[in-house]
């Protein structure tokens, strides 16, 4: 019985591995192939006529290089959001943890109610109030929306009420630490691995981000990847010549855009395996 139950979930596990790594495969398989074949090839093998060297030379210098204007607006959105809401969710959970004060229960419950809300639903109203303030077309449009995370927040919440001992902060106020030394030289460190889990979370939505870019800019050198690539395949649609031929080079940069987020995620794996709190306790 145990080894029929552990086969089954053996084998759900490899359909759960070849459903998620399917679409990653097509995708190297197309960039790979000109836009002639696309159509008339087999979707799931490489063609005879390897051209991916040829894509990605194309997809690089295609309109003076937008492409890669494209990607390094869309580094610097994420990077910058990503990093700032990891930071801001670290003192929000850490308080919220760590000091009892009127409305704790109240606004963290705000902060829970917040998870459910869409994003889709509030990119309106803050192009609304952006417009207001001039921020329209900026980068800000970008990356002060992306800075709030309730999820981020929620999750530091959980992560520092067990990763902080309340006996570590107690032995540094007697030391005459000052709260802001406690968090930034004590608490940080500790927090390590779900700062770098939100810094992911945040860096993956902003990197993915097309509805909030969309109608916040209309300046095609402000484009992040995602709207650039989008906007290419619109051409490509009907088109023909060199227009017809972006299909490829919209694969080809979909398939490069993956590439830094497979990199951060392996480079910042090794935060995950294992918390940094037991040495800081030991020491």
């Amino acid at each position: 019985m145990t080894d029929r139950r552990s086969n089954t979930l053996t084998l759900g596990m490899i359909a759960l591995f070849v459903y998620f790594l399917l679409p990653l495969f097509w995708l190297v398989v197309a960039s790979t192939k000109t836009t002639g074949d696309l159509f008339s090839s087999f979707g799931l093998w490489f063609s005879q006529d390897f051209s991916l060297l040829t894509n990605i030379r194309e997809t690089l210098t295609y309109d003076g290089s937008v492409y890669a204007r494209w990607m390094a607006n869309t580094v610097f959105y994420s990077v910058v959001s990503a990093g700032g809401a990891a930071f801001l969710c670290a003192l929000g959970g850490y308080g919220f943890a760590k000091y009892r004060f009127r409305a704790n229960g109240v606004l963290f419950g705000l902060v829970l109610g917040s998870v459910m809300v869409p994003t889709t639903a509030l990119a309106i109203p803050t192009y609304l109030l952006f417009s207001k303030v001039g921020l329209v077309n900026t980068p800000w449009a970008i990356i002060l929306p992306s800075l709030v995370s309730p999820f981020g927040l929620y999750l530091m919440r959980i992560y520092a009420a067990d990763a902080i001992p309340d006996g570590i902060i107690e032995a540094a106020r007697i030391d005459g630490a000052s709260e802001f030394r406690i968090f930034f030289q004590v608490a940080l460190r500790m927090l390590a691995p779900g700062l770098v889990t939100v810094l992911l979370f945040t860096l993956v939505a902003t990197w993915n981000n097309y509805f909030l870019p969309l109608i916040m800019l209309n300046n095609p050198d402000l484009y992040p990847v995602t709207v650039g690539l989008a906007a290419w395949s619109s051409q490509s649609v009907g088109g023909s010549g060199s227009t017809g031929a972006l299909l490829s080079s919209v694969v080809t940069g979909s398939l490069l855009s993956v590439i830094p987020l497979i990199a951060a995620f392996l480079l910042l794996q090794r935060y995950w395996q294992s918390g940094l709190s037991t040495g800081s306790v030991k020491g």
